[in-house]
């Protein structure tokens, strides 16, 4: 490829808002809280997290978990039109299982044409603690009609009880269901299945990435971009009293994943380098979704468009124990 063609490329790459794919600098403006717990009551919320959703019909779908002061942590339903109007939308807790559910992702999955779950579920008297389970629908609508959760896995990982594994995330290309999750030890790693065994049938895991257990953390989410035959990582990392989200990419699910934006320095999404904010209400940008542009199981995201929603706090409150944080859902919209 000529000078002059490399020059062109890039100049078309800044025109359609992609020019982030090429160097890795993105820029965010973080909008107020949407979304908070609520107060008051025998048993008041702490925190509402690990958001995730999907549009239908003009409406937002949204789950997220939902920790309260008693220490019960399960999984809330919300249903807007508009994300100005969320924090005002009817609260419902999913009728799962009377103990701990959390971190969903929901998507629509065409083969079996059901809408499907995936979270983390800790039972003592199930074999797989803090595994990943399913459920499925045919009405998103309806909170009351998810099936009871089932294990995707039915062994615990290699290390068993004393290895952990957690924010399970599940994406398809044409032939295969790929499932990603970390470790909180610097491990991330992927699994995979017949899209026709989905949700069964995981092979062994394989490790994608690895460094130091704050350099990559948790809350990996994985993305189809748009026009490209291109994929975008996005997880976790942990700073000093705050978190941070960094940006790996790939040409397959299987990888390898080259950084693009995976340090400090230059971060996928971080309070204090690339997030502007009218009034500070956050200091960290914590485990996010990205705003996509289906609802199938591609988890097809526009790279010239990017919207994303997570959890974030201030530093002020941001100490003590992970449970007791008020985490709050907010919108990050991608600045030119």
């Amino acid at each position: 490829m000529t000078v002059t063609l490399v020059l062109m490329f890039a100049v078309q790459l800044h025109a359609a808002g992609l020019s982030w794919l090429d160097d890795g600098v993105l820029k965010w403006q973080a909008g107020p809280p949407l979304i908070a717990g609520e107060k008051g009551g025998k048993d008041p919320d702490v925190a509402l997290k690990d958001p995730t959703f999907v549009q239908v019909d003009g409406r937002w779908h949204f789950f997220a978990t939902h920790r309260r002061a008693s220490g019960k942590v399960d999984m809330q339903y919300l249903s807007f039109a508009d994300w100005a109007e969320a924090g005002k939308a009817q609260r419902q807790s999913l009728p799962l299982h009377d103990a701990y559910h959390c971190a969903p992702q929901v998507f629509w999955f065409s083969p079996l044409k059901k809408w499907v779950l995936i979270y983390q579920l800790a039972d003592k008297n199930r074999p797989v603690k803090f595994g990943p389970y399913f459920s499925t629908t045919e009405n998103i609508a309806d909170p009351g009609s998810w099936s009871k959760p089932q294990p995707m896995i039915p062994v615990l990982p290699e290390g068993g009880e004393k290895t952990k594994w957690l924010d399970f995330w599940v994406i398809c290309d044409a032939e295969k269901a790929h499932l990603f999750y970390t470790s909180d030890d610097g491990h991330f790693w992927r699994r995979e299945t017949a899209k026709s065994a989905f949700p069964l049938g995981w092979s062994k895991p394989v490790l994608m990435l690895q460094d130091t257990p704050d350099e990559l953390f948790e809350a990996s989410h994985t993305y189809k971009l748009k026009g490209r035959e291109q994929y975008l990582t996005i997880i976790e990392a942990v700073g000093k009293g705050f978190r941070y989200y960094k940006a790996w990419v790939a040409d397959k699910l299987e990888g390898p994943w080259k950084p693009l934006a995976a340090s400090r320095d230059k971060p996928f999404a971080a309070t204090s380098v690339n997030v502007t904010q009218s009034e500070v209400w956050t200091h960290s940008i914590s485990h996010g979704e990205l705003i996509r542009s289906s609802n199938d199981e591609t988890m097809e995201v526009d790279p010239a468009a990017l919207r994303f929603v997570f959890q974030g706090v201030n530093s002020t409150e941001h100490h003590g124990s992970y449970g007791g944080i008020p985490w709050q859902i907010g919108i990050l919209e991608q600045k030119p």
